[in-house]
Parts: C-alpha cells; sequence; structure tokens
C-alpha cells in the first residue's frame, strides 16, 4: 500500500479510508499531529469510538485482535490506536497483526504508532503483511538546514509574521527541538498585536517565559548538576508544567544518550547520530560529558524508569509520578537515589 508523506496525509484522509495505518518517527509532535490529522478525519467518516493500547507486558495481542474484529456494543465504527515503545512486537503481537491482515475489519481503522522502524523490520513476514493493506506514514526528523524554514512556516500557519533575526533567535533558543518551539510560538500569539515580531521583540518574549525550563532541567541534569537540576525540577511542578511534558523531555535525552553510546564503543559516526536525535553543535560537549560519566548498565535503568513513569502517569502503576521524575533526574545527572534493592522492588511494582 501506498507511503504517504506527512504533508500529504491530510489531502489523502479526504477520500476512503484504509483499514490500517502505520505512522512511525522519532519526532514525537509531528508523529503526534499525524496521528490528530487521521483521528479527525476519521471520525468525519464515522469512526466514533476509540480504543487505545500500550505495548506493554499487560497487553493481551489476542484480546486486541477480538475487539478489532468485532462490531462495536453500539454499533458504531471505531479506531483502535496501538502506540509501540519500540518497533518490533512480542511474537503475539505478530502473530495478532499477521492475522488481521488477512481480513482487516470494514468496521475498523487500525492505527499503529511505532518509533522508527529500521531497514530489517519492514523487511519480516509480519510487517510486510500488514504494510500491504496500511497507509504507511514515515515521519522524519527536521534537519539542521531545513529547521529555519520549518520555524518560518509555523509561525506563518499561526497568522504571525516575524524579521529573519527573529526567526534566527526562535530556532538559535530552541536548538532544533519542535515541541518547544510550538510552545514558544504559542506564547507569541499571546503577546503579539498583529505587528511583525522582529528580533527586539522575540528576546523580550523569551527572557519574559517561565522561570523554569523543562530543556534547562534536561541540561543541568546531564551536566550532572543535580542540586539545580532537581531545584528546576521542583520549579517546573510548582508552576504547573505536566508531568507528562517533563518526562518526554528526559526520555528523549536519555535515549539519545543510549544510541550515542554504543556509537561510540562501535566507532560509528557520533555527529551524524547526534542530529537524528536533535543534539546539535552547541550541546555536543554537554553530551559527550555525560557519556564519559554513564555507564551503559545505568542508561539501561534510566530507560527502565522511563517506561516505569509513563506507567505511572496512565496509571498502570501506584508509583508517585513526582518521585520518579526525581529520581530519573538524579540518576541523569549521576547520583543513586535509590539502593539497588529498593531500585528493583519499584520495577517491579
Amino acid at each position: 500500500m501506498p507511503k504517504i508523506n506527512a504533508d500529504q496525509l491530510a489531502n489523502h484522509c479526504h477520500g476512503t479510508l484504509l483499514p490500517v495505518y502505520i505512522i512511525s518517527g522519532d519526532e514525537p509532535l509531528l508523529v503526534q499531529e499525524a496521528c490528530d490529522i487521521l483521528r479527525q478525519n476519521a471520525r468525519a467518516q464515522g469512526f466514533n469510538e476509540r480504543e487505545l493500547y500500550h505495548t506493554d507486558s499487560s497487553l493481551d495481542w489476542q484480546q486486541l485482535l477480538q475487539s478489532a474484529n468485532s462490531m462495536s456494543l453500539f454499533a458504531e465504527r471505531k479506531i483502535i490506536e496501538v502506540r509501540s515503545h519500540n518497533s518490533k512486537p512480542n511474537e503475539a503481537g505478530k502473530n495478532a497483526l499477521l492475522e488481521y491482515s488477512k481480513n482487516p475489519s470494514p468496521d475498523t481503522l487500525l492505527l499503529l504508532v511505532f518509533p522508527k522502524i529500521e531497514r530489517a523490520t519492514q523487511n519480516t513476514k509480519w510487517f510486510k503483511a500488514i504494510d500491504a493493506i496500511a497507509g504507511n506514514v514515515q515521519i522524519w526528523p527536521v534537519g539542521a538546514k531545513a529547521f529555519h524554514r520549518w520555524v518560518e512556516l509555523r509561525l506563518k500557519s499561526e497568522g504571525l509574521k516575524a524579521t529573519a533575526d527573529a526567526i534566527g533567535i526562535l530556532a538559535s533558543k530552541v536548538e532544533g527541538n519542535l515541541l518547544a518551539c510550538v510552545q514558544e510560538i504559542q506564547k507569541l500569539k499571546l503577546l503579539n498585536n498583529d505587528g511583525i515580531i522582529d528580533g527586539q521583540t522575540l528576546a523580550n518574549a523569551v527572557v519574559d517565559s517561565a522561570r523554569y525550563d523543562i530543556f534547562t532541567l534536561v541540561d543541568r541534569a546531564t551536566s550532572g548538576d543535580a542540586r539545580a537540576a532537581v531545584r528546576t525540577l521542583q520549579g517546573l511542578r510548582e508552576e504547573g508544567t505536566e508531568a507528562t511534558i517533563i518526562l518526554w523531555a528526559l526520555a528523549r535525552e536519555i535515549r539519545a544518550l543510549n544510541a550515542l553510546f554504543f556509537v561510540n564503543q562501535q566507532g560509528g559516526n557520533f555527529n551524524s547520530i547526534a542530529r537524528t536525535h536533535g543534539i546539535f553543535d552547541k550541546r555536543l560537549p554537554l553530551v559527550r560529558q555525560a557519556l564519559g560519566r554513564l555507564k551503559a548498565g545505568q542508561l539501561r535503568l534510566l530507560l527502565r524508569q522511563c517506561a516505569l513513569a509513563d506507567r505511572a502517569i496512565k496509571g498502570a502503576s501506584k508509583q508517585n509520578i513526582w518521585s520518579l521524575l526525581n529520581d530519573i533526574t538524579l540518576m541523569l545527572a549521576g547520583v543513586r537515589a535509590l539502593s539497588a534493592r529498593s531500585l528493583q522492588q519499584q520495577l517491579e511494582q
């Protein structure tokens, strides 16, 4: 089935929808926006119910398959959305998707959301089977050269006009982070009085923005400044920042560090992989400093802690999300907040 450019997804959705869509990529904002476009158009075509699943250990793939093949209690078409933390489902997941691909339900739209799918996975039997009936939307990172243009277009889409100087300041501040860029643009919309935003206006808006910033938190933790990082986390909490956004920023950094750790070991192209993860020249010394401090086991443990925090946010774990974020922040900064035994007990809950 067709590969659909993310920019063409809205136009594609005006026609008859396919039974399955695969949206994949490592840029959370663009992945989320693509999902939003698909869901909105699906609702317009009568898919009024939505079931959401996450591929953690509690997911029953047979139950999901049964739901996908059964009619809603209210005789309505439905969207079944499956969000995967990696691009390789377990055996039960592969078998369920393989079976569903043989006879997809006309009353169900199956939306599969993955991180970037590697070529090896694309060549597997289960993926080829589901891809044959699916619309495949691959989300690519916005490269450093294209980022200024992306910022300019995003400002225009929000009805804002900005000088080249202002665009440069904004692009420099967010350093390729799309979510941060969108957040800054929303602030500018509140401050703008239908005039052209110049460099001075943007600089003033940046100074007047929130006292605590999630990217300051990440940088302080990555640099090993545990005291300042925890203080920033507390400030973010007091200002009402959502735990989901904080976890996203921390997990994004930890995934990047994990990937770069193995690139270092294997002698790969460090700078290229760094850019893939949204880490540009200004932050490279900071990241290298962290990689000199953190070990492979610590990075794996941090990933598990992030997964646990994600479950806590979704209500699947009784752990306190702010305690978990504090632990992750300290561990990233090189301070172990829990004993090995306590940490293992926490992960098992």
